[in-house]
């Protein structure tokens, strides 16, 4: 009798196991997971709610079909668009956004799959960022505070952008916030609400790009004249004290050799002076050949007087 019941009971196990496998092989059976949503169509249109709950789900096999759509958060990354700002500058915006489908059956009607969606995306949000850098100067977008010109960190000389300089009443966060909400006004029709939109990077167009370029150089070559002109007043500075002093020295030292020179003289002078009193007659011997010595050599021809002064001492050498 007990063998009869675990047969009986063995054969209704393996019944049902053979019905869900083959409901699950002829589709009738379907699995939902957590990050997943679903649409049941019959003959393309919808039947009942969205499914999002995880779980086992039944449907009727081979005439209604499951479609499958994320509930995670979704990427968005949209190509650069070159936009004019409201100061007429070009310039190249490159934003992306996070999405989620949060009608999984509007969804389906309107777009489809995801990539209907992203092309949905692409109109919506560059419209919305067209709008928002055009009604706002190109300082707006780059910047998000005015800490630069308040700190007044940067120095004279120091490259500075014309953007820099100028205060901002939106700034960049501010306008990326308006680009979300105009874009959420838009995006429900699809099922999609839009979390977030961010600009991922902000260039000049290539025109722009080259005359900032340019400009960047005219002020690097600026700075750099303008040390030179200061290098070189300071060499002129260094050298005109240095003449100075040199003079101040070579003054002082003629001053002290000509000092020197005068005692020199003065001593010889007396010493002159001494010698003369002492021995006049000598001290005139010895002048007078000085004198010859300074004045007569084996070039030299003198035609004189017998009575000249000059001749006397050689006159006297007969005697």
């Amino acid at each position: 009798m007990k063998n009869i019941k675990l047969g009986i009971t063995f054969g209704l196990a393996s019944f049902l196991i053979m019905i869900i496998v083959f409901a699950l092989a002829s589709g009738a059976l379907f699995i939902v997971d957590e990050t997943k949503q679903v649409v049941v169509t019959q003959f393309g249109k919808p039947v009942g709610e969205p499914i999002a709950s995880a779980g086992l789900h039944f449907k009727v096999p081979f005439i209604q079909q499951a479609h499958y759509f994320e509930k995670r958060l979704l990427e968005w990354d949209g190509d650069p668009n070159q936009i004019p700002t409201k100061d007429k500058k070009y310039i190249w915006v490159d934003t992306m956004a996070r999405w989620k489908i949060v009608d999984a059956l509007k969804f389906l009607q309107s777009v489809g799959n995801e990539l209907s969606a992203s092309s949905r995306l692409n109109d919506i949000i560059n419209s919305a960022t067209r709008d928002a850098v055009t009604g706002n100067l190109l300082v707006e977008a780059v910047r998000d505070s005015n800490r630069i010109l308040e700190s007044k960190d940067f120095g004279e000389d120091a490259i500075v952008s014309e953007e820099a300089l100028e205060r901002i009443e939106t700034g960049r966060q501010k306008l990326t916030r308006a680009i979300l909400e105009k874009a959420k006004v838009l995006a429900p029709q699809y099922g999609i609400e839009i979390m977030d939109v961010r600009i991922k990077r902000i260039n000049y167009v290539e025109e722009v790009r080259n005359k900032v370029y340019d400009r960047m150089i005219a002020e690097r070559k600026r700075a750099a004249e303008k040390y030179r002109s200061e290098g070189f007043g300071k060499s002129a500075e260094i050298e005109g004290q240095t003449s100075k002093e040199l003079k101040l020295i070579t003054s002082e030292a003629y001053r002290q050799a000509q000092l020197i020179v005068g005692k020199a003289d003065a001593e010889a002078i007396n010493i002159y002076a001494g010698s003369y009193e002492q021995s006049p007659e000598f001290y005139s011997l010895l002048k007078t050949l000085e004198t010859y010595k300074g004045t007569i050599d084996k070039n030299s021809s003198l035609i004189l007087t017998t009575d000249s002064d000059y001749y006397k001492y050689l006159k006297s050498l007969d005697k």
